[in-house]
């Protein structure tokens, strides 16, 4: 799997991961309480990245292996992937945020 498989695969999920949580939401009367999703949603995206490199047999650690790359700085898979989907989870986690808040 490339990484804009994973990318999009991760998409997918956390996509689901927000409804769950909007929908948690819904049943939550403490504003505050509603904000610690985002806590929740964070460790999610996180989880997500460790399940589908398990599935994938991506060591996360290993160094991520550039072709043609002057790059003296050796990378790791962790590094790479987040790197690729933090505008996903950011755009995600403010939707979420923009959902629980106007409950």
């Amino acid at each position: 799997m490339n990484i804009d498989e994973f990318r999009a695969e991760l998409e997918t999920r956390l996509f689901i991961e927000k409804q769950y949580l909007i929908q948690e939401a819904s049943s939550i009367e403490n504003d505050m309480e509603r904000l610690e999703l985002l806590g929740k949603f964070n460790e999610k995206y996180k989880e997500l990245i460790k399940r589908l490199s398990n599935e994938n047999g991506i060591d996360l650690t290993a160094s991520y292996q550039v072709v043609n790359s002057s790059d003296s700085e050796n990378l790791t898979y962790e590094q790479i992937i987040l790197g690729k989907t933090m505008s996903v989870y950011d755009r995600l986690s403010d939707e979420l945020y923009e959902e629980i808040t106007n409950i």
